[in-house]
């Protein structure tokens, strides 16, 4: 489903919401309070499930990659993500319940328009736009009842791994020093296509 979402008004992420999972600490304390991304939530609702749509458009935190300020699902529902244009990178994360601070799995996903992905139950996540010059426009497909908890990306100051530009013009990921114990990072690839049936997403 596509929708205009020009005649829809959004909640806007500023930096000010943003700065304690900023990687760049050092640019924070001259950045001023700018709007970072955009989200259109509950466009539609049925059944259960409400669908949504973030834009983010192309800038810089510092060093790093724009990106969401990342979440948890209370109470372990999934979730659906496509990219509708421009490209992203989804970073999923795994914490030990009790020790949030050793991570138990973490990955990346590189999705490009049409491609989608799940966040599986229990897993924190991210979201990364890559590009110097070009916006993201992704929707996501949730349960109506799922309620997310930024506190734990608050108090570790970020995913387990941050995405900086590197002085070549190229990028890599450095792993965040908070977390006590972070795996090797690998990649996934992203489905082709929307699940037909969602109402696994209204599991908990």
């Amino acid at each position: 489903m596509e929708v205009d979402s020009k005649n829809l008004i959004p909640d806007i992420r500023y930096l000010n919401d943003m700065r304690e999972v900023v990687y760049d600490k050092e640019w924070l304390k001259t950045a001023g309070n700018s709007e970072l991304y955009y989200m259109y939530r509950g466009i539609e609702e049925k059944d259960g499930i409400r669908y949504d749509i973030t834009i983010i458009p192309p800038v810089m935190l510092g060093a790093e990659f724009v990106k969401t300020k990342g979440h948890y699902h209370v109470q372990g529902h999934q979730e659906i993500y496509t990219v509708l244009d421009g490209e992203t990178i989804y970073l999923m994360q795994k914490a030990d319940s009790n020790h949030p601070e050793n991570i138990e799995d973490v990955y990346a996903v590189k999705a490009r328009k049409g491609d989608t992905i799940i966040i599986p139950r229990f897993y924190g996540h991210t979201t990364t736009n890559p590009s110097a010059t070009k916006e993201l426009k992704m929707a996501n497909w949730v349960s109506t009842q799922c309620r997310s908890d930024y506190s734990l990306y608050e108090k570790m100051q970020g995913a387990c791994y941050y995405y900086l530009a590197a002085a070549d013009g190229g990028a890599s990921w450095l792993k965040n020093k908070n977390y006590k114990n972070v795996p090797p990072l690998r990649f996934e690839k992203p489905l082709k296509s929307v699940p037909e049936n969602l109402d696994f997403l209204k599991e908990k």
